[in-house]
């Protein structure tokens, strides 16, 4: 399981990044989802991934014509 403070700890974080909305009614909190931004970091994620899966890739040709067997 999960503890209330470490779920409040990880929404703030969301909300500060712009990933999540809350709005206050009364004692009512409802928060929002917004999949504009996720997707934003999901297109970053996935620009990184190819990035580095280039860089692994040279480095992978160099270390194959460095083996002497």
């Amino acid at each position: 399981g999960v503890s209330k403070p470490a779920i409040s700890k990880h929404l703030k974080v969301l909300e500060e990044t712009g990933v999540v909305a809350r709005v206050v009614e009364g004692r009512t909190h409802r928060l929002s989802l917004d999949t504009a931004t996720l997707g934003e970091a999901a297109d970053w994620m996935d620009r990184q991934r190819a990035h580095w899966a280039r860089l692994f890739d040279v480095v992978d040709e160099y270390l194959k014509e460095e083996d002497p067997r």
